[in-house]
């Protein structure tokens, strides 16, 4: 089984090696796709040499366009039979993922979430964990569903259903909006717990809890009540 993992990146010349030097050493087989979101720093020097000396796919965006897109580019790079989203920051440990693609194994399950709060607050700052276990609570309602974490960055997927989703965004919402049309479309989302060690805006944290938790919150709702028929892409 490949595992495609897409590591969309922005200014983390910090943790950039770390994160795919781990993901390296893990023991499965694995596709890397690192998509450079226009960094400024030396996130680019790094990944054209760590490129030179491994088999790694890095898609060189030359503007930082967000999150959403860079792992939209990655996608039409995938040859894998899953694909997990990686965070680049060391947030979320890759040592993870031998765990997370275990219930991909099971028939019928297509989606798995990596959540930071399956088993309680952990080592997440009080307003964090408040902040996203009202997002939960508010996509629970919203879609009948019972998730712990969804704007967890750690979402795993099959290839078919992931290629098959007609996907817009550009920036953070990719979270909500790919957990909505996964939901819209049917499908369960496992859960599985994963360590977290949240980092501050002066260590390059990017998230905004509130505002951009807001735009989350808009962005379910929106997609709850969209067409069926624009939840996939045109064949």
């Amino acid at each position: 089984m490949l595992v495609s993992v897409i590591i969309p990146a922005y200014n983390e010349e910090n943790t950039i090696r770390q994160v795919l030097e781990t993901v390296q050493s893990l023991p499965l087989e694995v596709q890397i796709i690192v998509v450079n979101d226009g960094s400024t720093d030396n996130t680019f020097h790094i990944l054209e040499e760590l490129k030179a000396d491994s088999e790694l796919t890095v898609v060189q965006n030359k503007v930082n366009r967000g999150k959403g897109f860079a792992i939209r580019s990655g996608i039409q790079y995938v040859k894998g039979d899953i694909v997990v989203i990686q965070d680049a920051d060391m947030e979320l440990s890759p040592n993870d993922l031998v765990h997370l693609v275990e219930p991909l194994k099971i028939d019928g399950v297509q989606v798995v979430y990596g959540s930071r709060f399956l088993k309680g607050r952990g080592n997440a700052s009080l307003h964090n964990y408040i902040a996203n276990r009202i997002l939960a609570f508010y996509t629970n309602l919203l879609y009948g569903c019972k998730i712990t974490d969804e704007s967890t960055g750690y979402k795993i997927f099959t290839t078919e259903l992931i290629k098959e989703l007609n996907l817009t965004c550009e920036g953070f919402e990719f979270c909500p909006e790919v957990t909505a049309k996964i939901l819209r479309a049917g499908h369960n989302i496992h859960e599985v717990a994963v360590s977290y060690f949240p980092r501050t805006k002066k260590e390059g944290k990017k998230l905004r809890f509130w505002s951009d938790g807001i735009f989350a919150a808009w962005t379910l709702l929106k997609y709850r009540f969209i067409s069926k028929k624009q939840i996939f892409i045109d064949k």
